[in-house]
């Protein structure tokens, strides 16, 4: 899992060779000969699902194109709309996720058009989708996604800019942005041994939550997921405004919270938030911008990550977070690459 982890920096200069031709120019080589969609459904499960729901957030924002985001095993079950003008994105690293297949079958027998973002070539749902990005994140052979993880968020970004209509010098600084991110990556894996000291504490709790707003919501579920899987510690995330919601509850000086905090449109409101997890005596670790002055005046610990324009703090934030639930597992003596009772393809529904 280390391996992979520090491979991702790599894998962000892979993915962008593969598919971003020239960013001057504005130009992508995505190979999709399909016009803007009316609107979009992601169906996925697990961490595809969480790169799903950061994939949402960005087409929104980048290109205005509305998103629906399911469960692929829900789906299945549900008497969803589906239209003519809906493209189906199935997200699966492996291209053999069950549930995933069984949504797209269900997509194309209702006259959508159908995407997939795989990392596995020759895999089934190539040849189920009508059109298919791989990633190239290469062989990952650790149960719990990493690198997969980043290298489908990157290709969420360019589906979004490739469906944006923004002026040409908008899209340029985006692409840029892009091109700095296996430098803002490789900075967070310089500071590993301090995420490690931090990840060390948290080893000794048996529930964490993990918290955020905006994009940085599905990077907290995706957190969560890390630590359970690999740690067999119990964590929950959650959509920061929702703990008074009925989690405040747990909240104790035994239940920490690993609270998200991009500096983007939440800020303001994350930092009201945490100060409500704070008066509930709960220690706090926040994962934050290296130019936030503010925030070590709120919680017990910061986890810095370079700064980044905020919608693509998805990235970074989720490398630190990856690290946080390695060291934590490393230090309860947890067999990280396989953890119990869990495959890294999961091929029955």
């Amino acid at each position: 899992m280390l391996k992979e982890i520090h491979e991702t920096p790599r894998v962000i200069e892979d993915t962008l060779a593969t598919h971003l031709r020239d960013s001057a120019l504005g130009t992508m080589n995505l190979d999709l000969d399909v016009p803007r969609p009316a609107e979009v459904l992601m169906v996925a499960c697990g961490t595809s699902f969480h790169a799903a729901l950061v994939g949402k957030y960005v087409i929104e924002e980048l290109a205005g194109v509305p998103v629906r985001v399911n469960l692929a095993s829900e789906f299945n079950y549900a008497a969803t709309p589906l239209s003519r003008g809906t493209l189906v994105v199935g997200i699966t690293q492996s291209g053999e996720t069950a549930d995933t297949l069984s949504a797209l079958r269900k997509a194309r027998a209702a006259g959508c058009a159908t995407l997939a973002i795989t990392n596995v070539l020759g895999s089934i749902v190539t040849r189920l989708a009508d059109r298919v990005i791989y990633m190239r994140a290469g062989p990952e052979i650790c149960v719990a996604a990493t690198k997969t993880f980043t290298a489908q968020l990157i290709t969420l970004y360019l589906l979004a800019l490739h469906f944006s209509d923004m002026e040409l010098a908008e899209k340029q600084k985006m692409f840029k942005e892009l091109r700095r991110l296996p430098m803002a990556v490789q900075r967070v894996l310089d500071v590993e041994d301090k995420i490690k000291r931090i990840s060390e504490r948290i080893a000794s709790y048996e529930n964490v939550f993990f918290i955020g707003r905006g994009i940085s919501f599905p990077v907290a579920l995706e957190g969560a997921l890390k630590l359970k899987e690999i740690s067999y510690i119990h964590a929950e995330g959650y959509a920061a405004g929702e703990l008074k919601h009925g989690p405040f509850a747990l909240l104790t000086e035994k239940t920490p919270v690993v609270a998200i905090v991009a500096r983007d449109r939440t800020y303001d409101t994350m930092l009201g938030n945490i100060k409500e997890v704070k008066a509930r005596n709960a220690p706090v670790v926040a994962v934050a911008d290296e130019d936030d002055d503010e925030i070590e005046k709120y919680v017990d610990f910061v986890i810095r990550t370079p700064h980044v324009e905020a919608i693509f703090s998805a990235v970074t934030n989720s490398v630190a977070l990856q690290l946080l639930a390695y060291y934590a597992a490393r230090k309860r003596g947890c067999e990280i690459d396989k953890p119990r009772n869990l495959a890294k393809s999961v091929t029955v529904e």
